[in-house]
């Protein structure tokens, strides 16, 4: 309860004393700052993918803004020689208040990415957003096949449909990509399973249909024992590690990710940064109250 009352609270509190608890799970608010964390996962042997933080935005001057600032990221990660590629979050480029203008914002980014024989993620947000989301990839996916990957979410119960009604986008050389989540919108029980047993047996059986269908998944989670159902499964189909990857969220279960490529396997950090970093903490919260305590550690303890 008391965890629950400090998540609640968040909006009341200074920014200031927020960011204190957040930059653990933020790279900064600059490209400049994304750089320096990028460079670091990378000499440890990891892979990344950047993040401009910010979503559901309710005017188009802010899409056309956002595009320019994609365009920019990926010609400084090209400069600077990053092991990465991007994720984006549709409703940053107008997906809810027009469709093709999003498209277009997103579609350029995209080319520009591929241009350079990079990739881009088209996220995954809530449950109004998944049909026009899984749309918007198809589209891209037919222009750029090799160079555009979408995320699907483990917790809503349409998404082992939506694996298997995309199956018809994999062919050899280019399979379907998708990055396989939990799910952390707040999403209705009609919608979204709600125990945590019952999305987890969800996601393995989510991911196995990704192995049995010959797609490329990138198993994100930072729940041991949806590491150990994944080990079991990449054992159970023999995938050579250039056929898949895990991936884990800056700043979360380090020790975790830390066992998974001393274990030999590939491994990519998502790594958000941006003046937008609020919303995406909150979010963070929301899903794990429980890691509430840390904001009241970080309000009163410095360094």
């Amino acid at each position: 309860m008391l965890n629950k009352m400090i998540v609640g609270m968040l909006p009341y509190m200074p920014k200031s004393s927020v960011w204190l608890f957040s930059k653990r799970y933020v790279a900064g608010e600059t490209i400049d700052d994304a750089v320096r964390a990028c460079r670091e996962l990378n000499a440890g042997g990891m892979k990344i993918t950047l993040d401009l933080l910010g979503e559901f935005i309710s005017d188009l001057a802010e899409a056309e803004r956002n595009k320019q600032e994609y365009l920019r990221i990926i010609e400084r990660v090209q400069a600077e020689k990053l092991d990465g590629n991007y994720s984006l979050k549709p409703t940053s480029f107008g997906l809810l208040l027009d469709k093709e203008v999003c498209y277009r914002h997103i579609r350029e980014i995209a080319a520009k990415a591929a241009s350079y024989g990079n990739f881009v993620r088209v996220d995954m947000e809530d449950s109004s957003c998944t049909s026009p989301e899984i749309e918007l990839f198809r589209r891209l996916k037919a222009e750029f096949p090799g160079n555009v990957g979408l995320v699907l979410q483990a917790y809503l119960r349409r998404t082992l449909g939506d694996i298997e009604g995309m199956r018809d986008l994999n062919a050899p050389g280019t399979p379907v990509n998708f990055r396989l989540c939990k799910g952390i919108y707040v999403e209705p029980e009609s919608v979204a399973f709600k125990d945590h047993d019952e999305v987890n047996r969800h996601y393995l059986e989510d991911l196995e249909a990704m192995l049995k269908l010959g797609m490329y998944p990138a198993i994100a989670t930072h729940d041991k024992d949806l590491v150990r159902g994944a080990f079991a499964l990449l054992e159970k189909y023999r995938l050579p590690k250039d056929r898949y990857e895990f991936q884990m969220l800056y700043g979360v279960t380090p020790e975790l990710r830390r066992t998974i490529v001393e274990k030999g396997h590939p491994m990519r950090v998502y790594v958000p940064f941006g003046r937008q970093w609020f919303g995406y903490c909150s979010r963070r919260l929301k899903e794990n109250p429980k890691i509430a305590s840390q904001v009241i550690k970080a309000l009163f303890v410095r360094g």
